[in-house]
């Protein structure tokens, strides 16, 4: 293709040229200026003809799954609160923690009574005299007592923070059990908790708490 296009405007050139020696020189530059502008734009014709033989393939774009173009994208959503108000194992959960609550409460309250009279104790012994020795061992099993209390209270705490954490898990491991089974029938690509503040709208029509609340609390009646 590029010998065949030398060769064309190497005969327009000639011709050209022969053609502007049989006129004056004005007119023979003239012209050949003409017939050299008119090669050039044959050039650039069969260049560009010759590549828009080419056929252009339109670019398609892939996408994860052809069923999410049909409309096919939903989401429902759950009440948490109605979640955590109703569904029975985390009433069970409330409870036991509320139990655990109260008896670390009562061991705190014992220490604290019992770190209440030893100061009394030693408050009317000072009062009825007690030598430097004796005071200053006083002063000791009360910073002893303090240090004491201080631990068992990170210790309670601390066991307390994990059954909490613990049992959490569980109900948010029965909720995701239950979701999946539920949704093998009804086909949504997300499942959300609806909390107050975290969304700005929803749409009533794709809210299954009551199905999530009667589905949880059947299967946690029958373990």
């Amino acid at each position: 293709m590029f010998h065949k296009r030398g060769r064309v405007y190497g005969n327009i050139k000639t011709f050209a040229l022969y053609f502007a020696q049989k006129l004056p020189m004005n007119r023979g530059l003239l012209i050949l200026n003409m017939v050299l502008l008119v090669a050039v734009a044959i050039l650039f014709y069969l260049h560009f003809a010759g590549g828009a033989k080419k056929e252009l393939r339109p670019v398609i774009a892939k996408t994860a799954d052809s069923s999410l173009l049909a409309g096919d994208f939903r989401i429902a959503y759950f009440e948490m609160d109605s979640i955590e108000n109703s569904f029975l194992m985390v009433k069970d959960v409330k409870r036991e923690l509320g139990k655990e609550e109260e008896r670390m409460n009562n061991e705190m309250a014992s220490l604290e009574k019992s770190y209440r009279n030893k100061i009394a104790l030693f408050q009317k012994q000072a009062q009825t005299g007690m030598s430097q020795v004796q005071s200053e061992s006083a002063n000791r099993e009360v910073l002893q007592f303090q240090e004491s209390i201080r631990g068992r209270k990170q210790e309670l705490d601390s066991k307390y923070q994990d059954l909490y954490m613990r049992k959490m898990r569980d109900v948010k491991a029965k909720i995701e059990d239950f979701l999946k089974d539920y949704n093998a029938k009804k086909g949504f690509s997300y499942i959300l908790a609806y909390e107050p503040g975290l969304f700005y709208y929803r749409d009533t029509a794709y809210n299954i708490t009551n199905d999530v609340i009667l589905g949880l609390n059947q299967l946690y009646k029958k373990k």
